[in-house]
Order: structure tokens, then C-alpha cells, then sequence
């Protein structure tokens, strides 16, 4: 009788651990040696040295203030270093942080994207935990970044996006009426599907959307309308991208 009880109680010990596993917190940090450090080798060593060039266009619509989410399209890994080249100069002081699929944060490459900022959301069953994090991040008037397709495309075509960027933003301008979240939709695209040396990028960073222009009462209509208009601006961004890429730049160093 007594081995039954320990036994009972060692699966109840095990499930409340299970329990309490499942329902901790989200977090994020950023390393205040190793990012800064990052993004200089990157901004000035690594991507200009791989990069044929770099053009970004648009950088006159990234806000300064306010809580940003900046929704990439999501073409190569590279695309983690491109979007802070592209936005340094607009939200300079300002960490990044990233919500990015689980598979990139395993490995050595998931200790480097944790101590950048990144957390793992999971696509297909984003947690309570993940999303809860995001909105305080926003309230917190931070800027996150999250690739809306939700993974890497290297059609170049702008593929369906997760419902969950919309939900996110409505959700934390919803919590605090005024917060003024917006939304800037961005276009990365390469010359060539899988870059290599000598490649090509060109950024086009859209107008941003103000996610209290979506604030009417019904959260699933308005979520659906903020994806299609999101949606709509990434595919704009896309073309012009593409005609870009496909006439070549004009020589313009990297700086």
C-alpha cells in the first residue's frame, strides 16, 4: 500500500512538473557584449565583404519610437543580419528582439540567436507564453521583429502569412488604447535563391501600418483585415524588388 501511494504520488510529482514546464514564461535577452559586437562585425566585415550590394530603399518609413514590429519576408538565414543592417540607422539604440520557428533555435546557432534577442515561437501551435511575451515586449515600446510567412521561402513569391502577427499587435494596442503600435512591412530579396559570394540584396522597407486603424471591436475581422492589407504591402514591396534585382543595381558601395 505504501510502494502504491509513492508511486501515485512520484506521477503526480511528475505531472505538476510537466504543468509548471508547459506554463513558464517566455523570455528574451539581449547580450550587451556579444550583440553590439555582432552587429558591427556585421555591418561593416561580414556582410559587405559577401555582398556584392546592398541597396535598401524606404528607410525614410521606419518609425523612430514608439513599440515597432518589423515583418521581414523570410528568404535565407541571412535575413537576421540584413533586417538590423537596414534598420540601425533608423532605431539606432534600440535592441532588436526576434520571434523566430524552433528549428532556429537549436544548436549553436539557437545560442547565438537567444543571446540576440531571439525566442522561439512554433508556427503551427504558437503557446499562450510566446505571444503573451511578444505583447509585453510591444508595451514595453520595444521593436520585434517577426517573419510573418513564418518560415523560408526562396521563390521569391510572398507566401500566406500566420494569422498571429495580427492577433499579437491588435492584442497589445487593444490592452493599452494609444500604446501606437505600427506595423512596417519588408521586403528582403536576393539575386539568387540560395546566396553565395557576390550576391545581390536589395531591402525595401514599406509604410507602416498603424495597428490602431484596426481596433474596431471584432478582434477576428480585424486581425483578418491587418493581414490582408500587410499581406498586400509585402506583395507590392516584392515587385518592386524584383524589378530591381532583375535590372541590377547601380554601383553604389556598401557603407
Amino acid at each position: 500500500m505504501e510502494l502504491h501511494t509513492f508511486a501515485n504520488t512520484c506521477q503526480k510529482t511528475s505531472a505538476n512538473s510537466q504543468t509548471i514546464a508547459k506554463l513558464a514564461p517566455t523570455t528574451s535577452q539581449v547580450s550587451p557584449w556579444l550583440t553590439p559586437l555582432a552587429y558591427v562585425l556585421g555591418r561593416h566585415f561580414l556582410l559587405p565583404f559577401f555582398f556584392r550590394q546592398i541597396r535598401i530603399v524606404g528607410e525614410e518609413h521606419m518609425p523612430t519610437t514608439g513599440p515597432i514590429i518589423l515583418a521581414p519576408t523570410h528568404r535565407a538565414r541571412w535575413d537576421a543580419l540584413l533586417v538590423p543592417y537596414a534598420a540601425s540607422c533608423c532605431v539606432a539604440g534600440r535592441d532588436l528582439r526576434f520571434m523566430v520557428t524552433i528549428s532556429e533555435c537549436q544548436g549553436f546557432q539557437g545560442w547565438f540567436v537567444r543571446r540576440l534577442g531571439g525566442f522561439p515561437v512554433d508556427p503551427k501551435r504558437p503557446s499562450i507564453s510566446t505571444l503573451r511575451h511578444g505583447v509585453e515586449l510591444l508595451q514595453q515600446g520595444k521593436t520585434l521583429v517577426i517573419f510573418p510567412e513564418g518560415g523560408i521561402y526562396r521563390d521569391g513569391e510572398v507566401h500566406p502569412l500566420k494569422p498571429g502577427i495580427a492577433r499579437l499587435a491588435l492584442s497589445a494596442e487593444s490592452s493599452h488604447p494609444g500604446l501606437g503600435v505600427k506595423i512596417v512591412p519588408i521586403n528582403i530579396n536576393y539575386s539568387q535563391p540560395y546566396p553565395n559570394w557576390g550576391t545581390d540584396v536589395s531591402i525595401h522597407i514599406g509604410s507602416p501600418l498603424s495597428v490602431a486603424d484596426y481596433t474596431h471591436g471584432c478582434v477576428k475581422q480585424d486581425a483578418k483585415r491587418l493581414t490582408v492589407d500587410l499581406a498586400k504591402m509585402l506583395q507590392q514591396l516584392s515587385h518592386h524588388s524584383s524589378e530591381m534585382i532583375n535590372h541590377r543595381f547601380a554601383e553604389v558601395p556598401n557603407s
